[in-house]
């Protein structure tokens, strides 16, 4: 396949989602119009992987050596295939969630839109490309916060836009660096940088990476700036879905792993202060994570606060500075996404029929919503790390990268401690929320809640799909982990 085809799934939605505003169209014609458009992207995107081009394309040359440019790596195919899955399952979740909301045709613009720009920075071929798209994301996403215009929504698309742009200053300085000691800015497994031109600038080159983990990590709301992300969930489900799941905490877990394994190397940084460093700080995310969702009793902020203590599960991975950290921190990437896209639209739909946003509101809804919370407790014991679910696959993974780390590194033992600590506050958090929906106390459903159903089809065929992908992993994730190993181990 040419190279110029992977512009294709990266500037369709992203025009789609420009000129319909434009169309007119009907709602029935308008959401035709994009779950097509959804559809085709998608496609076009599993081709680029199946027929993944050798060389990147250059969209336009920036200065010097410095290109806008897209290619297809392991990696990067790795993302593309976890996005192409779940957008058209989440626009169709979409479709009824805002059937009687204000704007829609805007939202889904800029929801269309956002889908595209996640694609670019799967796809981006350098550091400079993703980073452009990187901040792109930001200018897209922000409205999609705000879009319900309470007087909550505009504060927290401020917040979020704030974070984003301080995050951003940080990832830009060590763009440059990158630029300066390693001379180019393409994505190459075991890092860039050259050790002839550091000299004697190691240490500044670690804090520089330090800066840029915290920076690329800002959407991964990593501690201590997780403060956006639970404030973002008074977006509409369908963006919290997205944010909290797939396109911009996942975009700031990917950009971290770039960074490390294709930009600075592990090399530089494995056994240094700035190692421990940033394993501690995913580690307080973590444990800041999963505390904090306990004490939640909003729903969705609840599983916000989840999410942050799942997005450093994967950075720990990653902090590891192995291949099997980096395989292990790709696998819960995957799962994580299908399990919390599944658990936000479950809260999501329980919104939509009933109005309960609060967890002592949900005692017996199970009876009303039975399937809603079964594929809950399947979303929640994943999240747990029981064993024959997604969850377990990835997190016994982790714990496999830190043990093999903790024979040079005893510092890596706590991770395995956090892991426990973090399993016990999910079992705490996921579980008060079904045991109460399930066994309620006797009196708690009134009268006048009786009306209170399962949502349509377009809510229920996601949650199916992604609840089976949960059982299908972990009864069967080898042939997954085959390919994540092989990409971890840069033959893929």
């Amino acid at each position: 396949m040419s190279s110029v085809y992977l512009v294709l799934p990266v500037v369709l939605p992203i025009l789609g989602g420009a000129v319909m505003p434009l169309l007119h169209l009907t709602e029935k014609r308008r959401n035709l119009f994009l779950e097509i458009l959804v559809l085709v992207t998608s496609a076009l995107a599993v081709l680029c992987v199946l027929r993944r081009p050798e060389d990147g394309f250059i969209l336009f040359h920036l200065t010097g050596n410095l290109d806008f440019a897209l290619r297809l790596d392991g990696l990067g195919s790795v993302f593309v295939c976890l996005i192409a899955f779940l957008w058209p399952l989440a626009t169709l979740y979409a479709f009824e969630y805002m059937r009687h909301e204000e704007r829609t045709t805007s939202f889904f613009a800029f929801y269309t839109m956002t889908y595209g720009v996640t694609l670019g920075i799967a796809m981006a071929e350098n550091l400079v490309t993703m980073y452009l798209f990187y901040e792109l994301l930001t200018l897209v996403s922000v409205y999609l916060v705000m879009h319900p215009m309470t007087k909550k929504a505009l504060h927290a698309s401020r917040v979020y836009l704030y974070y984003s742009i301080g995050g951003a200053a940080f990832a830009f300085v060590a763009l440059v660096f990158i630029i300066i000691f390693g001379g180019t800015t393409d994505f190459v497994p075991g890092g860039v940088l050259d050790m002839g031109r550091i000299g004697d600038n190691v240490m500044t080159v670690q804090i520089v990476y330090l800066l840029a983990f915290w920076g690329f990590g800002v959407k991964a709301a990593v501690f201590p700036f997780q403060g956006w992300l639970p404030q973002a969930s008074v977006a509409p489900t369908p963006v919290t879905a997205l944010l909290h799941a797939v396109a911009v905490v996942k975009s700031g877990a990917f950009a971290v792993m770039r960074l490390t394994y294709y930009c600075f190397g592990t090399e530089l940084i494995r056994g240094t202060w700035v190692h421990f460093a940033v394993m501690s700080i995913a580690m307080l995310s973590i444990l800041y994570g999963s505390t904090m969702a306990v004490k939640e009793t909003h729903f969705k902020r609840r599983l916000a606060f989840s999410t942050v203590s799942n997005l450093s599960y994967i950075l720990l991975g990653v902090t590891m500075m192995s291949s099997q950290g980096l395989l292990a921190g790709m696998a819960h990437l995957v799962f994580h996404a299908f399990m919390k896209i599944g658990a936000f639209f479950c809260a999501g739909a329980v919104l939509h029929q009933s109005g309960k946003t609060y967890v002592d509101e949900l005692n017996g809804l199970a009876k009303k919503m039975p399937f809603v919370f079964t594929t809950f407790v399947i979303f929640g014991l994943s999240l747990i790390g029981i064993p024959l679910f997604a969850g377990f696959i990835s997190k016994w993974n982790i714990a496999a990268a830190a043990m093999e780390l903790g024979n040079d590194c005893p510092f890596a033992y706590g991770a395995v401690a956090v892991l426990l600590y973090s399993a016990l506050m999910t079992a705490v958090y996921v579980l008060t929320v079904a045991v109460r929906a399930w066994f309620p106390d006797k009196g708690s459903i009134h009268e006048s809640e009786k009306e209170i159903t399962d949502p349509n089809w377009e809510m229920k065929l996601p949650l199916g799909i992604f609840a089976a992908a949960v059982l299908m992993w972990g009864l069967g994730s080898e042939p997954l982990m085959r390919i994540l190993r092989a990409v971890a181990q840069g033959v893929f």
